[in-house]
């Protein structure tokens, strides 16, 4: 069950895996780019490097357990191989990321990529596709401020 609504810190978190590093840099950049221009400084962004896209729900969880955060975006690149693996990877960190949200009320912008390759990545992070980076945290922007909003009408 999600904690009760109440005013959070006007801090983000950004998790980002170093696996497929060309590319998730550039999520990372769109990302930041995207937090600063809604008013979060430098100095409220944190961010934290994981080995890869498995581990980003457990780097989300442990920042969101501290109550620091306003909001989180996981950031990471998954490439399909010659064996399942990418399918357990992708569907695993999606999972958790999806329960951690909901574990503690926190909005988690969703910025993983599942690419057949490392162009289609880079495309999707800055390149002729956009940035997903800056997406994923302007969807988890949009969010917050959509349940700060239920959280003041719920109190009125």
């Amino acid at each position: 069950m999600p904690p009760r609504a109440r005013t959070r810190p006007r801090r983000a978190l950004v998790v980002v895996s170093r696996f497929n590093e060309a590319a998730t840099r550039r999520l990372l950049d769109g990302a930041v780019t995207e937090l600063h221009a809604a008013g979060f400084t430098e100095g409220t962004v944190d961010i934290v490097w994981v080995p890869g896209a498995f581990e980003l729900p457990i780097g989300v969880h442990a920042g969101l357990a501290t109550g620091r955060y306003r909001l989180a975006v996981a950031l990471g690149v998954v490439i399909r191989g010659e064996t399942p693996h990418f399918e357990f990877i992708a569907a695993e960190a999606t999972r958790g990321l999806g329960e951690t949200a909901l574990r503690h009320g926190v909005p988690v912008g969703f910025g993983l990529l599942t690419c057949e390759t490392l162009q289609q990545a880079v495309a999707r992070a800055g390149g002729d596709a956009g940035n997903k980076g800056a997406e994923a945290a302007a969807a988890a922007i949009e969010t917050a401020k959509a349940l700060e909003g239920l959280a003041t009408r719920a109190t009125k």
